[in-house]
């Protein structure tokens, strides 16, 4: 028969004992705070775009009373690394001003005014990995306490008007000019080495009006905004697809759905692909009788009319 072991403890022993249950709860917490502290600091997937309820195929205004109000709300941008939202507000009376909206301690923030902050508007866009902001012909720099100095893109993209800049996950340039109605040009890296400006074919650049292009991550498909017939009256976003032999589809009306007898440009697709949003804008003679909004729907219908 094997003996019985018994462990006696001092009474010593057991305040160490004691104090090491004590420590090992404590440390528990902690991480628990500190995991929900986390969480908090992130939306969650379901909250992610404020909070609002996700559209279907029909384009919805985005985040009524909050960002579309009675005033004039345009350029989305969303910072998928500090999860902050920048869009353009003018009221009557003023020059458009940057407004952001800040996820902090679990909730979206409302609306403050963003003096200063030079880098974001009508230009702007954040390369997929979320680590550039280009401005045009200029871009900054994700640093650990925010974004660098401007940095020219340089020669010969610091002497082109350009409007508007987007880039692929390839780091293909896409952008239209100022001074032009009707040019989109690209620019892919090959071997590590940029290749020159290039102009869209006929495709692309056609119309009366063409701007604000967006080259989807993949380089899948193009969407930008013309003003050209066959239209449904001012500008119209329309869309080009890539072709098995890298050739550019025909252009393609985004249909009644997008848009209408107002001006609707400058679509883009969300970083996550989900959603795609645009502004709509309907010119009165007056700014009571005017309209200037940001829609989204989701971006399926992207899908629909490749598959059309």
């Amino acid at each position: 028969m094997q003996p019985t072991f018994y462990i006696n403890y001092t009474k010593r022993e057991y305040y160490f004992v004691f104090l090491s249950i004590v420590l090992i709860i404590f440390l528990s917490a902690c991480n628990t705070k500190k995991d929900k502290q986390e969480s908090s600091d992130s939306p969650t997937e379901e909250s992610v775009y404020l909070g609002q309820k996700p559209p279907g195929l029909t384009p919805e205004l985005f985040a009524p009373g909050m960002v579309s109000t009675k005033n004039f709300e345009r350029s989305p941008l969303f910072d998928p690394i500090t999860q902050e939202f920048y869009f353009l507000r003018q009221q009557k009376g003023e020059a458009s001003k940057t407004y952001v909206i800040r996820f902090r301690n679990g909730a979206w923030q409302k609306p403050v005014l963003k003096d200063g902050m030079k880098g974001y508007g009508m230009k702007s866009f954040i390369s997929t990995d979320g680590n550039k902001l280009y401005f045009a012909n200029e871009f900054k720099e994700r640093t650990a306490s925010g974004w660098s100095e401007k940095i020219s893109l340089g020669p010969p993209y610091d002497q082109i008007p350009i409007m508007r800049l987007t880039t692929s996950d390839l780091e293909t340039y896409v952008f239209d000019e100022r001074d032009s109605i009707g040019t989109i040009r690209y620019s892919a890296m090959k071997d590590g080495v940029r290749e020159r400006p290039k102009a869209f074919g006929k495709e692309i650049n056609t119309g009366k009006w063409t701007a604000h292009p967006f080259i989807a991550s993949d380089e899948s498909y193009l969407i930008w905004d013309s003003e050209r017939e066959g239209g449904y009256g001012d500008s119209d976003l329309y869309i080009s697809f890539r072709q098995e032999d890298e050739s550019w589809g025909p252009a393609i009306n985004m249909g009644s759905e997008i848009n209408t007898e107002y001006e609707e440009n400058r679509g883009m697709v969300s970083h996550d692909g989900k959603y795609f949003f645009f502004n709509r804008i309907h010119h009165g003679e007056t700014f009571e009788e005017s309209e200037v909004n940001i829609f989204w729907v989701n971006a399926q219908i992207i899908e629909n009319l490749k598959k059309n």
